[in-house]
């Protein structure tokens, strides 16, 4: 009686990966004091949007104007002074010298009075994009020291996923390739498209970073969320 042979089943021409993604924003940033002073308002909270341009923090200068004013007037004086040195100069009647120091004297000023206004001018900081509160790492009338971190803001206007694949993907692998990402959080699935493949390759886990964007605006996601990315690779790859 012949014996039945055995048969190997065919491989698959292609193959499926799910590969640990996270959602990140497209752009973020801490903002921080310039100077030490007492916050004044807060208006927007965590979580809450605001538009590019948009005052964030304000500080109470009123410290600040105060010196700006002295500087104004100290100028004032000095100027007057310089005039009315330059008038007797004319008749001969004050020196060279006395006629120099008062006008070092308003040069000093001009360069107090332009230090002053650039003080005051960091006593708001404005929205460098449009986004999200992420975080308020202080409360108002809070004291603040120069440096000292005060808004986590993101842009999340657009959603990227950052994560790893093999480095030999690169084979196939290019900038626009699409797929589909499942969202732990919302159990939805999401479209996606590659945006930028990094430059170089991590020696020792032989992989590459990838960063896509959600195509589309979905409500329900934000930033830090996680998920499964649902690629499919050409067999052996």
């Amino acid at each position: 009686m012949p014996t039945a042979s055995a048969t190997t089943a065919p491989k698959p021409s292609l193959e499926q990966r799910e590969i640990r993604a996270q959602l990140a924003p497209h752009r973020y940033t801490t903002l921080a004091a310039e100077i030490g002073a007492k916050i004044q308002r807060l208006p927007v909270q965590d979580g809450g949007t605001f538009r590019a341009g948009q005052v964030l923090i304000s500080f109470d200068c009123s410290l600040q104007q105060a010196q700006l004013n002295k500087a104004r007037a100290a100028l004032v004086g000095a100027e007057k002074s310089w005039a009315a040195n330059k008038r007797l100069a004319e008749l001969n009647s004050v020196g060279r010298v006395e006629l120099d120091l008062s006008e070092a004297e308003v040069q000093k000023n001009l360069a107090e009075l332009a230090a002053m206004s650039t003080m005051l001018a960091k006593c708001s900081i404005t929205a460098p994009f449009s986004g999200r509160v992420a975080e308020q790492k202080a409360r108002e009338q809070q004291y603040i020291q120069p440096g000292q971190a005060i808004l986590d803001i993101i842009d999340d206007s657009v959603l990227e996923l950052e994560f790893l694949v093999p480095s030999k993907w690169l084979a196939w692998m290019k900038v626009g390739h699409v797929f589909q990402v499942g969202i732990d959080e919302t159990r939805k699935s999401y479209p996606a498209k590659v945006q930028r493949i990094a430059a170089r390759v991590d020696p020792v886990s032989q992989s590459v970073r990838l960063v896509a964007n959600i195509s589309g605006r979905y409500p329900e996601l934000i930033a830090g969320m996680s998920g499964r990315v649902s690629i499919v690779a050409p067999a052996g790859q």
